[in-house]
């Protein structure tokens, strides 16, 4: 059996347990609730995916996909409207810090308490950050510029430092207007190019145009909540660079479909160029649910081809868009690179135990949040709930994490009983205690008994895909194959656990500190969120 989790964050002993410890550290037990309640307005629009009206304004999702993704023709006139005005060469900012930290949020702006339930663990652990940066989706459901002080400017009131972002899908839905105008304070409503053939009166008539954009109401909303001289930045476009002496960042635009334009192609091979160590953040992941999405790039190539280049010495690829959190050390050649995924920053969660056995790296090596025996659960309840059968789907987190084992043949990231958990072996940390096991095939490993019908049922039913891959034709059901809108609408909740995340990144001239850090909504992990994964990664 391979592990999903082979060596747990390293704890001290004052820091709060995680989930790969206990249920308590998923937030499972939560016994005060957050603060963020606090922070929120007195009446908060619920946000659901149940709405006609909010599926109407996300429509150009599937003109995209069935006519042709505009986004390439727009972002170039764009950034032409930008150049002209003068922006900053080579679209780089740059840092002369030789040490430096920073926060990372992706798909943050659903504007509900799961979007500001990230906020004081955030705040708390980044308190001492340079700046934040946004992956993907800064705004839900259509990036307009009218959503932006109530789901971006007063969330993060409080953060001291500027936030730069790279859009994601629901950004382009407007045409990246409000996006343009809020970090790159550039007005301009870029319309898509005509589309040609037979058919092409279908996206002209139903192409939702942006929305308009109320100057007065951005700059009260931008002096009432984030006016300090230190929260203010412009970035130089909706792709860029951060420069410093230790560490380039790059972050890219990857549209509505996850493809970049022939010209932002070059611009990413130029300033890739050089053995300065380097980090890619993207709207898009390139590694996510053990499959490979290598960004295509229009004319030829790909982005993980750059990013493989051992030339251009990527040492991590951070993207957003799927909302939750995976890493997977991939090699290429002499050198590992951490491919991430960080979208867990407000938006319902995706489902992680519809990710099957990894392949893409090894088992023991991949990492993600929340653990599937977690997600699984979750999800369990959530259906039991809409279907109105809890008795059939509701499953304990000790329930689901069995039938996770049992059906992809993995040692849990958390143990129970005498079924240690790899972190739990590793650390001396609970769950080595007696239990009904059976007898496993390697070495005596403790297995524990065949979970019940009713669990291995339910992990079926909700996609938890059987052996090691699943065969083909062999659908995840229901919910990885599900449409996006029906997905989502039965994966947010407003009670705790979360299963948020989010990321911060320490560089120094030496190294690259990657920690993934769990949002549970309960209030003692607002005081100390437990940390769920680290890398560190030397950059001389």
């Amino acid at each position: 059996m391979h592990a999903e989790d082979a060596v747990a964050p390293e704890r001290t002993p004052d820091a709060p347990d995680n989930s790969r410890t206990s249920e308590a550290g998923a937030g499972w037990d939560c016994r005060r609730r957050g603060s963020f309640h606090d922070l929120m307005p007195e009446r908060v629009s619920g946000f659901s995916w149940r709405r006609p009206l909010v599926l109407w304004r996300s429509r150009n999702d599937v003109i995209a996909k069935l006519f042709g993704d505009p986004s390439n023709g727009i972002r170039r006139r764009c950034v032409a409207a930008l150049a002209e005005r003068g922006t900053r060469a080579g679209f780089t900012m740059h840092r002369s810090d030789e040490s430096f930290s920073f926060l990372l949020l992706g798909d943050t702006g659903e504007g509900d308490r799961s979007q500001y339930a990230v906020v004081p663990p955030a705040l708390r652990v980044g308190a001492d950050t340079d700046f934040m940066v946004i992956a993907s989706d800064v705004i839900y459901p259509s990036g307009e510029a009218a959503d932006y002080p109530e789901k971006f400017f007063r969330p993060y009131k409080d953060y001291p430092g500027p936030i730069y972002a790279v859009p994601g899908n629901h950004d382009w839905y407007d045409g990246l207007r409000g996006f343009l105008r809020v970090f790159c304070d550039l007005d301009l409503d870029c319309a898509p190019e005509p589309w040609r053939g037979p058919l092409a009166v279908v996206p002209r008539l139903l192409w939702r145009r942006s929305g308009p954009v109320d100057e007065q109401e951005l700059a009260r909303a931008r002096d009432r909540y984030r006016g300090a001289p230190g929260q203010r930045a412009v970035q130089p476009g909706p792709y860029w660079v951060i420069d410093t002496p230790a560490l380039r960042i790059v972050g890219i635009d990857t549209g509505i479909t996850g493809g970049i334009d022939r010209d932002q192609g070059a611009w990413l091979r130029e300033v890739s160029a050089g053995p300065k160590p380097k980090l890619l953040i993207t709207g898009k992941p390139l590694y996510v649910d053990d499959d490979v999405r290598p960004g295509k790039i229009e004319g030829g190539g790909t982005v993980d081809a750059i990013v493989k280049d051992p030339a251009h010495n990527y040492v991590a690829a951070i993207g957003g868009d799927i909302h939750n959190y995976q890493r997977y050390p991939v090699r290429a050649g002499d050198r590992t690179i951490q491919y991430v995924v960080s979208g867990g920053g407000g938006a319902f969660m995706h489902a992680t135990h519809t990710i099957p056995r990894t392949r893409v790296t090894d088992e023991e090596d991949f990492r993600c949040y929340p653990l599937r025996g977690d997600s699984l659960s979750r999800y369990s309840r959530l259906y039991g709930r809409v279907l109105r059968l809890p008795r059939l789907f509701d499953l304990t987190p000790e329930e689901a994490t069995a039938a996770v084992r049992h059906r992809l043949g993995i040692r849990p990231g958390r143990g129970y009983g005498g079924d240690p958990s790899p972190a739990s072996a590793a650390k001396g940390l609970p769950g080595a205690g007696p239990s009904s096991l059976v007898p496993s095939p390697r070495a005596g490993e403790p297995v524990p008994a065949v979970p019940s019908r009713r669990a291995r049922f339910v992990a079926a039913l909700l996609g938890v895909p059987r052996g090691q891959r699943r065969r083909p034709g062999m659908a995840r059901l229901p919910v990885r194959r599900m449409p996006q809108r029906f997905r989502s609408e039965m994966a947010d909740w407003d009670r705790p656990p979360f299963f948020k995340s989010f990321l911060r990144l320490d560089v120094s001239e030496a190294e690259l500190r990657i920690r993934c850090f769990a949002v549970t909504g309960c209030g003692d992990h607002e005081r100390h969120p437990p940390c769920e994964d680290e890398v560190t990664i030397p950059l001389r």
